[in-house]
């Protein structure tokens, strides 16, 4: 949602759908974390009172006290939160995932391109997702770097070795010409914001990422 028309972000969250989105990615930014500001949660309860029940919502919480601030989203009607593994030592993670999942809220951790994955191998039992960043977090619009593609590979043989069930998601510069290499190194869901709604044709956009893997 961070490349919609903010003006109409109610309507931009329903054309997503409708032009085949299978869930909405909402980046909460707190100029702290990443030099940026976003929206929070009242902006979130707004997209969620706009689309349709049953509409999954995927919070990440780009933040510096997610432990704070779950809460709030919580009572805003996502249905997964995902917190920085970077914010390890500054944030009790373990604790803060337990306390989402007991909302009964899904869980997830986000790594950064400059984090070594193994960072997030401790938490794999306890997250539903593994968000591997593809560009540096803070701005839509930024180039996909392929670097990140072995923290999804490395990710995929954690999981199977261990023979846990959580999903790999990319998140940054993905479009068709990425969605592809993507899923081949073994992520199972994309984020997509430039490519689909600064598209001419955003069903299009959607369409051929879907096709492509």
């Amino acid at each position: 949602m961070l490349a919609c028309d903010f003006r109409y972000i109610g309507a931009e969250a329903r054309r997503a759908l409708d032009a085949g989105a299978d869930w909405l990615h909402l980046d909460v930014m707190d100029g702290s974390f990443v030099d940026n500001i976003s929206f929070g949660p009242d902006i979130c309860q707004a997209i969620r009172n706009s689309v349709p029940a049953g509409t999954f919502l995927d919070a990440h919480l780009m933040i510096d006290a997610p432990d704070h601030y779950f809460p709030r989203f919580v009572a805003a009607g996502v249905n997964l939160i995902s917190i920085h593994v970077e914010r390890e030592g500054k944030v009790d993670l373990h604790a803060t995932l337990r306390a989402i999942r007991e909302n009964s809220v899904q869980c997830g951790l986000v790594v950064n391109p400059a984090t070594p994955v193994e960072k997030t191998f401790p938490y794999l039992g306890e997250v539903d997702l593994i968000l591997v960043m593809s560009v540096v977090p803070g701005f839509g619009g930024q180039s996909f770097m392929a670097e990140t593609l072995e923290k999804v590979r490395a990710l995929r043989r954690e999981r199977e070795q261990r023979g846990l069930c959580f999903l790999i998601q990319m998140d940054g510069g993905i479009g068709p010409a990425q969605a592809a290499v993507c899923r081949e190194a073994g992520a199972d869901c994309l984020v997509a914001g430039s490519s689909t709604f600064c598209a001419p044709d955003m069903a299009a956009a959607i369409r051929s990422m879907k096709e492509a893997v």
